[in-house]
């Protein structure tokens, strides 16, 4: 061997045995032994559990999911979906446990990250994935008038749900009825499947009202979910209201205030008295039948060919044509089974009171009866709500009133 490579080995080993021992350039104290150099650091004491656990599938949206920490207390808590919407919840007084504020999401994948320490400061970290459950069932609403109508200024915003609703202030909140120029809009319960909104007096002629559903995800009943996310835009029109007297058997139309039109009616017999109150046009038919079977009233009519019918109540009652009369009945008896008649010609003709009427009533018109006789319409039959105070119908409420 070449003598400079013998004196570059020594050399080198002696840098090795330095590094070995752990000496230093200019003294002979030894370092720290090789044990204390990979000593572990001190671990928090603190123990975190959650529930769900990591990798948990079909988790139900309501929980539980809580987070608690033993020898320990929480400094944080970080619940969030896939898309990286945090779910707010609350730390309880003592730091020992976390729940958050409210539901899951169905069909979502969840993160759930939580620091806590123990008495020394010392911090714990925990990392949980899961997802919850695709629902197999679910619930949609049925919503009257239509997207883009134009309604007259008694039509309440009504819906109609496909099954029972058992958790309605949660689904009565993903709900919002707002009209431009403002209004005070509110809710009523009919039932489990109907939910209707209405101001405290008819819409303002020519107001924009927005019906914003919120219901996907939303859980109606047990194990039944919402699926629609959308908004409806409907325009009310001209106000017309028009006043029947049973009494003097008339018909008074007016429109934005003005009279148009005073048309002689012919009401409901004494053994089948019409309602009074204020009632609503819901549809509309050039020409419909009408048969006392579907009412309950056995085999006595059956019209085929009824023309301008406008329907009142879910029921049966009607402001309808009537060619089969002789003329001189309206505005002299009462003699229909609850509707309201006026004179017309077979087939329907325009040039008739009734034809007339027709034409000049839109869906969300009012009729507001007035009579001696009667009772009043159940406000859940037809879009009659109107027949509650301001007060009973916010008492109809699920979320209270407000």
């Amino acid at each position: 061997m070449h003598p400079g490579v013998r004196v570059w080995a020594r050399r080198a080993a002696a840098v090795g045995l330095c590094l070995l021992t752990g000496c230093s350039g200019g003294g002979r104290q030894a370092g720290p032994s090789v044990d204390q150099a990979v000593q572990s650091p001190p671990v928090s004491r603190a123990v975190i559990t959650t529930t769900p656990g990591d990798g948990s599938q079909d988790v139900a949206p309501e929980g539980p999911v809580r987070v608690t920490v033993a020898q320990g207390r929480l400094v944080s808590v970080r619940l969030a979906d896939d898309k990286g919407a945090v779910l707010v919840g609350r730390v309880s007084p003592d730091g020992g446990s976390w729940a958050p504020d409210g539901r899951l999401s169905p069909a979502t994948p969840y993160t759930l990250d939580t620091v806590a320490e123990d008495g020394a400061g010392l911090k714990a970290a925990q990392h949980v994935a899961f997802s919850t459950l695709t629902p197999a069932r679910t619930f949609a609403a049925f919503f009257t008038p239509e997207d883009g109508s134009t309604v007259g200024v008694g039509m309440p915003v009504s819906l109609r749900f496909t099954r029972p609703i058992t958790e309605r202030a949660a689904v009565e909140k993903a709900v919002t009825v707002t009209a431009d120029p403002p209004v005070a809009v509110r809710a009523h319960w009919f039932g489990s499947q109907r939910l209707d909104f209405r101001p405290e007096k008819y819409w303002a002629a020519g107001s924009r009202v927005t019906l914003a559903l919120r219901l996907k995800d939303v859980q109606g009943a047990a194990g039944y979910y919402g699926t629609q996310a959308k908004d409806v835009h409907l325009t009310i029109g001209r106000a017309q209201v028009s006043t029947v007297d049973l009494t003097t058997r008339t018909m008074t139309v007016r429109q934005d205030g003005r009279m148009l039109r005073t048309l002689k009616v012919s009401g409901g017999s004494p053994e089948h008295s019409t309602y009074l109150g204020a009632m609503v046009i819901s549809e509309k038919f050039e020409v419909t039948r009408m048969n006392s079977q579907t009412v309950g009233m056995g085999d006595e009519y059956d019209i085929k060919d009824v023309p301008h019918a406008m329907r009142l109540t879910s029921s049966g009652t009607f402001v309808h044509g009537n060619y089969w009369a002789p003329v001189s009945v309206f505005g002299s008896e009462n003699t229909s089974h609850g509707c309201i008649g006026l004179a017309d010609a077979k087939g329907g003709s325009p040039d008739t009171p009734a034809g007339w009427f027709f034409e000049h009533s839109i869906v969300g018109d009012v009729i507001e009866v007035r009579g001696q006789e009667g009772s009043v319409v159940p406000p859940e039959n037809g879009l009659n709500g109107w027949n509650l105070s301001w007060a009973q119908w916010v008492r109809g409420s699920a979320l209270g009133v407000h």
